[in-house]
């Protein structure tokens, strides 16, 4: 892999996190499953048995070398690639905007706007609040502990990619007191907000009046993330 563009940047980090971790056998299932991928189809890339990436990531198997992580990766990449490289694209896009990916899970911009509702149905929301607009035209997925504790508010701004006319889905939120606190010290605000992990019952008093002054859309999701995120990284 030759360059320094996305795939040689993503194959960096995974080797990374995989060699450097206290469970590398862990840690290769958690990016592997995150590519949508068989332990049959990986093992099938590589030329090995399935019970081979079983026993790598059961710990059964001494833990790979240097070498073995670099085949594992590679061929995680190729696959994607093969599908036609959606997890490498998606991954360049938060590069290109200048953040981890354990803090932004997905920033994009669609070809044509979509409607509101129907995005709130398919992610099982629930509306809190109104907003000014029926329409989005993309959706930034972010950690927001991560983005709370590491985000200045200027690279805050910067979730919202092209435009403010999207959704800004928080995960991870207990009450969604400090996710809407922090969008305060950021103007504008997107049009859309969905607090991801939590009922409507469990929503911090103030949530709603705070959208209401600000002008957004709010929404509340207990939707499992995996499928949230699969949902999301196929709009185009």
């Amino acid at each position: 892999m030759s360059g320094r563009g996305p795939k040689r940047e993503l194959a960096e980090k995974i080797a990374g996190e995989i060699t450097l971790s206290d469970d590398p056998g862990a840690t290769l299932r958690k990016w592997r499953t995150d590519f949508d991928i068989s332990q049959t189809d990986l093992a099938a890339e590589l030329d090995v048995s399935s019970s081979v990436i079983s026993d790598y990531e059961s710990g059964r198997r001494e833990s790979p070398g240097i070498g073995v992580v670099g085949r594992l990766v590679e061929g995680l990449l190729t696959i994607d690639e093969r599908r036609g490289g959606e997890r490498i694209r998606q991954y360049g896009r938060v590069l290109s905007a200048g953040f981890e990916s354990d803090v932004v899970y997905d920033l994009r911009e669609y070809a044509t706007s979509i409607p509101l509702a129907r995005l709130y149905d398919d992610l099982e929301a629930t509306e809190v609040t109104a907003g000014s607009t029926d329409r989005v035209s993309g959706h930034t997925v972010i950690d927001s502990i991560e983005a709370i504790t590491r985000l200045s508010s200027e690279e805050f701004f910067r979730l919202y990619g092209q435009s403010t006319n999207r959704v800004l889905v928080f995960t991870g939120v207990t009450r969604g007191e400090s996710p809407l606190v922090a969008l305060r010290v950021v103007n504008p605000t997107p049009n859309a907000v969905i607090l991801h992990g939590i009922e409507e019952a469990d929503l911090w008093d103030h949530a709603a009046d705070l959208a209401r002054i600000d002008g957004y859309s709010l929404a509340v999701t207990n939707a499992p993330l995996d499928d949230m995120l699969e949902y999301l990284v196929s709009l185009e």
